[in-house]
């Protein structure tokens, strides 16, 4: 593929950035590779309010690129002040997901039962404390079956209907906006807070996503395609932030 065509990461790194493109002047806070770019994207597009970090312990006060050190810093978020801003609830999180289900619950804790998982991954960490505190999205770079399942082994992550039944504690700030993946976008606006295909990614049909899916999506009558990057968008993604093509790791060239 040639340096003059847009690839499946760019348009997923545009996604992304449209995700937080209308949060104003909140903490907009990636977890991963591809979150990380296009959280940054979009400070430099179409929300420059967006506070960022170095994903560790600093605010920044510009955009460099993916994992450079020596940017102005602007503040110091050591790990306990996260939680004074997970409880205020001026952040956008954007985490992965082992498992994520149609009722929008993500699982990052085990794979099988909870009284003897077959596999042990992360576990839930700040998953609970984010989905109920603050606006969540998730992203996704390999889309299967596997990921987009059923019902999630465990909860690790709150979806708006397990949310709703838990009480105005869990659901008044419950807010599960974008759910990204390597073939399309995705919300939980369907039936019964039930996931909705938004749209498709360039060369990507609504029957590879349906087939790449464990459950009965909520499909509109009309999906439209992904949007690409803008020239500028491209020329920000492949000449600022990520020159290395590190998003490729994540999003190979189709």
């Amino acid at each position: 593929m040639s340096n003059d065509t847009t690839t499946r990461a760019d348009v997923c790194a545009a996604a992304i950035a449209d995700a937080f493109a209308d949060d104003g002047e909140i903490f907009g806070s990636p977890m991963g590779l591809l979150p990380m770019l296009g959280v940054r994207l979009a400070k430099l597009t179409s929300n420059p309010d967006l506070v960022i970090s170095d994903g560790e312990s600093l605010f920044l006060a510009g955009v460099p690129p993916l994992f450079a050190k020596g940017d102005v810093v602007e503040g110091w978020i050591p790990f306990r002040r996260v939680f004074d801003v997970v409880a205020y609830g001026k952040r956008h999180v954007m985490m992965g997901a082992t498992q994520v289900d149609r009722h929008g619950n993500q699982n990052i804790s085990a794979i099988g039962d909870f009284a003897q998982p077959k596999r042990q991954l992360l576990g839930s960490r700040g998953a609970p404390g984010n989905t109920v505190n603050n606006r969540t999205s998730y992203w996704v770079p390999k889309h299967s079956p596997r990921v987009f399942v059923e019902k999630v082994d465990i909860v690790s992550g709150v979806g708006p209907r397990n949310a709703k039944a838990a009480g105005p504690g869990a659901s008044r700030y419950n807010d599960i906006h974008r759910v990204v993946s390597n073939l399309g976008v995705f919300d939980l606006t369907g039936a019964d807070d039930t996931m909705r295909l938004r749209s498709v990614h360039p060369g990507v049909t609504v029957d590879e996503v349906v087939e790449a899916t464990g459950f009965t999506l909520d499909i509109p009558a009309d999906v439209p395609v992904t949007r690409e990057p803008s020239v500028e968008e491209l020329l920000i993604i492949r000449e600022v932030l990520d020159p290395k093509g590190l998003r490729f790791r994540e999003v190979p060239h189709e």
